[in-house]
């Protein structure tokens, strides 16, 4: 059982691993029929990571993320019945990720141009780490690499063995995160274009390149580095003058608050709040000689403003006065957090194996629709179902597999 029910009707058959297994769960959270083909001992994502959930040998969360509501389908694409039966389920399918290491399927000979001689309407996405071109086309990879090779992942390099943090940084990944978001959209897009066309398409999306295009200030600017100059009223150090107005600042209670006041009307209404109106006449627009020690003066009187309340006094007051900003907060601290519990935020789910879990919801919310998609498969469970009444294998075939 899915998520919601927009995509219900479409088919997806998903060979994927790890990060771009969510690829497909972003649309099994959508209402997509996701199939994961799985081989051997399957998606190594199933027990990823450093937390277990229900005992040692339980799931990860990244499992229960990113292959809940998903059909488990066990094939060994080696095998020619294996490849057979990959080949009938795409003729019957909509979409094919292939999220392994670039031009997987089509070494086995179960490539887009393969795929869509049965299939004219098919829409083929390829998931990988560094694409098919170039030098390291060849080369392993996973989030980290695609981050640190964007310049986007600051890492360290200590003379003695590091005691925290994994790969240089203690920096989580983004492009990791986020290729399964672009991935779905693509594959929503070229859907459309099926429809309206008939055709298909062979989408893309290569982690290193969704890193590389994170930030349009990083590659963009060192692009056009001749046609890039500095812009007026900005400080040396690449932040505006009035950056005291977009701080972090420790509270009384030793937790933080994020000063979000940098429009005028925001940091008027908080002066005033405070009962230090003369703090709004300090110039925080000009870039001039003397902005960095106004800014400081103001950062320094900000500092001992905010140690006077605790965090929870602070978003009070931010709320009753109109005042941009919000609380900094840990993973531990966001689910007592009011904001969190007044929201739909979670649902509830698990099995035996787990016991009674509490998720959390796509960030796409349906108005009107509970969010509420089943547990990932067992490896495997849904082989027979799948090619019986999908790829239409009667029951002594479908019994093979």
């Amino acid at each position: 059982m899915s998520g919601y029910s927009l995509l219900s009707g479409i088919r997806v058959l998903e060979v994927a691993q790890l990060a771009p297994s969510s690829v497909g769960g972003h649309l099994a959270d959508l209402g997509a029929e996701v199939i994961k083909v799985e081989t051997g001992a399957g998606d190594p994502v199933r027990t990823g990571g450093a937390l277990a959930v229900g005992g040692p040998d339980g799931p990860a969360f990244l499992h229960l993320r990113w292959n809940r509501g998903k059909k488990s389908v066990r094939l060994d694409l080696r095998d020619e019945a294996g490849k057979a039966a990959f080949r009938d389920l795409a003729r019957e399918s909509d979409v094919v990720i292939e999220g392994t290491r670039a031009g997987y399927l089509d070494w086995l000979g179960l490539g887009y141009d393969v795929l869509a001689e049965a299939n004219p309407r098919l829409v083929f996405c390829q998931i990988s780490g560094l694409g098919t071109e170039g030098p390291y086309r060849k080369l392993g990879s996973g989030g980290p690499v695609f981050d640190a090779y964007a310049g986007l992942r600051e890492v360290n390099t200590p003379d003695t063995p590091p005691t925290e943090g994994m790969a240089g940084s203690t920096t989580p990944p983004i492009a990791m995160h986020a290729l399964g978001s672009y991935g779905a959209m693509g594959i929503l897009a070229a859907i459309l274009h099926a429809r309206e066309t008939g055709k298909g398409s062979s989408l893309a999306v290569a982690g290193i390149d969704v890193a590389t295009g994170w930030l349009p200030d990083g590659v963009d600017a060192e692009l056009n580095e001749q046609r890039t100059v500095p812009r007026p009223g900005w400080l040396p150090d690449g932040r505006l003058p009035d950056w005291p107005r977009l701080e972090a600042y420790r509270t009384k209670d030793g937790a933080a608050i994020l000063m979000g006041a940098h429009v005028e009307k925001f940091w008027r209404h908080f002066c005033a709040a405070v009962g230090k109106p003369e703090l709004s006449e300090i110039d925080l627009s000009n870039a001039d000689e003397g902005a960095a020690e106004r800014a400081e003066t103001v950062w320094r009187e900000l500092r001992s403003i905010f140690a006077t309340r605790t965090r929870a006094e602070w978003i009070e007051l931010f709320v009753e006065h109109d005042i941009a900003g919000g609380p900094v907060n840990t993973f531990a601290d966001v689910p007592a957090d009011p904001h969190f519990q007044a929201r739909p935020t979670t649902y509830a789910t698990g099995d035996d194996a787990t016991g009674p879990l509490e998720m959390l919801v796509s960030p796409v919310r349906l108005t009107g629709h509970e969010f509420a998609p089943g547990m990932p498969p067992e490896l495997g469970a849904d082989t027979y179902d799948v090619l019986r009444h999908v790829a239409g294998y009667d029951h002594d075939t479908a019994s093979k597999y």
